[in-house]
């Protein structure tokens, strides 16, 4: 009998064991995961308890937070001017994961980041004053893109060389990101947001890259320069004109076939968009030379923060020489984004040196003490030499003063850039992608812009980099240097 109590008792002390481990196990394992499960309405709850921390542009806050009436989630996000920032700030949303800065700092902006809390805290446990994040956006120059952007489908960003400071990014169409807040009319608009044609959650500005068509050439002309196959930008080039791509029969023609690009230099070449210069140019330095350029300029970078992930530009690999011809006018495989190529133009503007682009300066907890500065982090690269830099910057002063640009000009200021119009669809059957990239100073003031437009009511005769996009860069680079 006392044999039988034993090994009863041994196996209930063994299921009170197991007992305690799956609770144990449930507890410290299951329950992190089941608090950290996005579904889990406590979090939701719990982040819209209190009012959040705020994004701020030149010393105003563009986000807000506005009681829910009704709701266990206390508190929604608003925006002043949310079409206007939406491409900075993103969204946070009762229903959905936040985006863009919203969801790179939520932590920070709910309170819940470890560097926020006070010993009273973690004492009692509560959720510390929610942090504040500093933006790099000049107001005035987000503004003069995204009016002169419109109702053009399309997407610009403005940088400063010096500094890395990111000024502008605009994304149109845009959206309203108020409209997403409440969990209660977030699902239609969502719904009416995700199925327009024209992507408008999508940032174009730093993750859509598109073939950035003739604006390339000023990679291929640094390219050439710094390898030495030309020394000069005023030095004749190598080119026939027409010329037939490597191993086919195929005549590269270009855009105004009066212009003088026949053995033209750098300078003239970039002034009439010269395709045949610059698909020679590519096949004299080879793939690899060019790909090189391109790399230190940022293309197949697939870590760049700003602090958002912006998506890769693309300089391809593998090619035959009749594709590395095509890469030299950028177009075949090459892919750029908006910030890609304004961090082109900001390496030429700044001598050579690339200063790593950042939209955030700043984060702050509740009283204003700065966690992090980044543009003490700012790293600087040197692209190409101050030499090479100084020659393209001349050579892009021809192009707005004489050239395919002249819708850049700015009385008073010296403005450089490049037009591009980059082929769409299978045999360019879509409306042409029309691109500008420059530099523009004036008083000590400097800024360098790249504009994209992928759509507008332009017909497609008058779909050009100077018609639609050098406008726009126009506006930005006056609102920056003005």
């Amino acid at each position: 009998m006392n044999k039988t109590i034993r090994r009863a008792s041994v196996f209930a002390l063994l299921l009170v064991f197991s007992l305690l481990i799956r609770a144990t196990w449930v507890q410290f394992y299951e329950g992190r995961a089941l608090a950290d499960d996005k579904d889990n309405r406590r979090n939701a709850i719990e982040t819209y308890a209190e009012p959040l921390g705020n994004i701020i542009v030149a010393g105003k806050s563009v986000t807000g937070s506005a009681a829910t009436p009704d709701s266990d989630l206390e508190y929604r996000r608003t925006y002043t001017d949310g079409e206007l920032y939406a491409a900075v700030t993103g969204y946070a949303s009762q229903a959905y994961a936040p985006t863009q800065l919203e969801g790179i700092y939520a932590d920070l902006l709910n309170g819940t980041d470890t560097r926020l809390k006070t010993v009273v805290d973690s004492v009692t446990g509560e959720r510390a004053d929610p942090g504040n994040v500093i933006t790099t956006i000049d107001p005035a120059v987000q503004k003069a893109a995204y009016d002169a952007l419109g109702d053009k489908k399309g997407a610009a960003v403005a940088i400063d060389p010096a500094t890395g400071r990111i000024l502008a990014v605009v994304s149109t169409p845009s959206y309203d990101p108020s409209s997403l807040t409440d969990a209660n009319t977030a699902g239609t608009a969502w719904k009416k947001l995700t199925a327009d044609a024209d992507k408008p959650l999508t940032n174009r500005a730093l993750r859509q890259p598109l073939p950035p068509g003739s604006t390339f050439k000023l990679v291929v002309a640094a390219a050439a320069l710094e390898d030495g196959l030309y020394s000069s930008v005023d030095e004749r080039t190598d080119s026939a004109d027409p010329y037939t791509l490597p191993g086919t029969t195929t005549v590269l023609s270009n855009e105004n076939p009066s212009a003088p690009c026949e053995d033209a230099t750098i300078r003239v070449a970039l002034q009439y968009s010269c395709n045949n210069v610059f698909a020679h140019m590519a096949v004299q330095l080879g793939q690899d030379k060019l790909r090189a350029t391109a790399e230190r300029f940022g293309f197949n970078d697939e870590t760049r923060d700003v602090p958002v992930r912006a998506y890769p530009s693309v300089y391809p690999s593998g090619m035959d020489e009749s594709s590395t011809a095509l890469t030299g006018i950028g177009q075949f495989d090459v892919t750029a984004t908006p910030l890609q190529m304004a961090m082109v133009s900001a390496a030429l503007a700044n001598g050579g040196k690339l200063v790593s682009p950042h939209m955030v300066s700043q984060v702050t907890d509740g009283g204003g003490n700065v966690l992090t500065d980044y543009d003490d982090e700012a790293s600087t690269t040197q692209v190409v030499s101050s030499d090479t830099a100084e020659q393209l910057r001349s050579a892009m002063r021809t192009v707005v003063e004489d050239g395919t640009g002249t819708n850049a000009r700015i009385d008073g200021a010296t403005v450089g850039g490049k037009t591009g119009t980059a082929q769409h669809g299978e045999n360019n059957s879509k409306t042409p992608y029309a691109w500008f990239t420059s530099y523009g100073e004036a008083d000590g003031k400097e800024v360098a812009v790249a504009v994209v437009v992928e759509q507008s009511n332009a017909a497609r005769s008058e779909v050009s980099g100077n018609g639609l996009a050098a406008p726009v860069a126009k506006a930005m680079m006056q609102a920056a240097i003005g």
